[in-house]
């Protein structure tokens, strides 16, 4: 799907996020993981020491930017999100992630 959709011209972004609120041991990271790969994005999450979840999300721009709708919006069914931050946000040549994996 990633090679389709670069081979379609369009603009590949970079983006990282970090999200607060109610997001640690409600399924957060395997929602994103799922969401992510539904938009054909690669990338990571995982949950940080503080209580956050923080990742990288790659790909069309488009996509990445209906994820980071969803980091604000949505979440895993049990989560409730207070905010979503997204930093580094930048064009890209070509993907540096293969997929979207949940880290340890």
């Amino acid at each position: 799907a990633a090679a389709a959709a670069m081979a379609g011209g369009e603009v590949l972004m970079s983006v990282d996020y970090e999200v607060w609120g109610r997001v640690q041991g409600v399924f957060f990271r395997k929602y994103t993981q799922s969401e992510a790969k539904r938009l054909g994005l690669v990338g990571w999450v995982q949950n940080t020491s503080h209580g956050t979840v923080q990742g990288q999300a790659q790909g069309p721009a488009a996509r990445v930017r209906e994820l980071q709708e969803w980091l604000r919006k949505v979440g895993s069914p049990q989560s409730r999100i207070s905010r979503a931050e997204f930093s580094n946000e930048k064009e890209i040549a070509a993907l540096e992630h293969v997929d979207f994996q949940i880290r340890k």
